[in-house]
């Protein structure tokens, strides 16, 4: 799987954090000495549309990622005046979506992800991350873009961000996860009727409605503060609980009792785990050990 051509400010005090990235002018990578990552589009002076280099460079940072030794939480964001404004349009006629053609563009029934295609994947790709992402949406975030906010574990947003499921004014529907993402978080009512009248809403509406967790003035400084308090915990019981959360809605009573089981078995009496008792007890912050 090509890496993607991403920059990345690296610490040196923390040699076990070395994923190597390229720039581009899509996307950015920032990892703090505490294993949090921002994440940024950062095609501010198209409010970061999504065109093919786009989908390709969000895909290829979560995919780079995915193994970063040392990584505990993600905030994923927009640079400028907007999350995400969704479809770049000029870039809609070149996207194929019916069949392998010249350019060699694959349907989109195609698994070329695992269980996605590559407009689902650009979602997909941090509801996948084994650690929590948190996305810090503003201004605007409209189709596309509103799904990719969707892949994130949860989504803090500026009371005043324009939002919209967007599709239905180009003749499609939502088709990058959407309806996976938001099952279990919105009314189905609701999602049907901002599907089929692309009705704009604002964030403090995106709260009422499901489709956002938190309103904040400031989205990027409270999606941080977050990812640090998440940074602090044991990164195992971390990990664990996000592998639980990816099933349970789709598994049995029976099945989820004993997943939680089989997870909670593989922490009990580890270093992290005592030691996350340890620093309670002792009031300090915990040391855990990173694999």
């Amino acid at each position: 799987m090509p890496i993607a051509e991403l920059k990345m400010m690296r610490l040196p005090e923390r040699t076990d954090m070395s994923i190597d990235f390229r720039e581009n002018e899509r996307v950015s990578i920032t990892l703090a000495d505490n294993g949090v990552a921002q994440v940024r589009l950062i095609r501010a002076d198209k409010m970061n549309a999504l065109d093919p280099a786009m989908f390709q460079a969000i895909i290829d940072a979560g995919h780079a990622l995915y193994d970063a030794k040392g990584l505990r939480a993600v905030v994923l964001s927009g640079e400028g005046k907007s999350f995400c404004a969704g479809l770049d349009l000029m870039s809609m006629a070149k996207m194929g979506t019916s069949s392998k053609d010249g350019e060699g563009k694959a349907p989109l029934t195609e698994r070329t992800y695992g269980n996605a295609n590559m407009f689902q994947q650009v979602a997909m790709a941090w509801r996948k991350l084994p650690v929590p992402v948190i996305a810090a949406v503003h201004g605007v975030c409209f189709g596309g873009g509103l799904q990719i906010a969707s892949g994130a574990d949860f989504r803090i947003i500026a009371p005043d961000t324009r939002l919209s499921i967007m599709e239905m004014r180009w003749g499609i529907i939502p088709d990058m996860a959407g309806f996976a993402l938001w099952s279990g978080n919105v009314r189905d009512d609701v999602l049907r009727m901002l599907t089929y009248t692309n009705t704009e809403f604002t964030g403090t509406q995106a709260v009422e409605y499901g489709l956002a967790t938190e309103v904040n003035d400031d989205p990027l400084a409270r999606a941080t503060e977050l990812a640090e308090q998440i940074s602090s915990k044991n990164p195992d019981a971390i990990r664990e609980a996000k592998g639980l959360f990816g099933t349970y809605l789709r598994q049995s009573e029976n099945d989820v009792l004993m997943e939680e089981s089989v997870r909670q078995q593989r922490l009990v009496g580890t270093k992290n785990q005592m030691e996350a008792v340890a620093s309670q007890m002792q009031k300090r912050p915990g040391k855990f050990e990173d694999h």
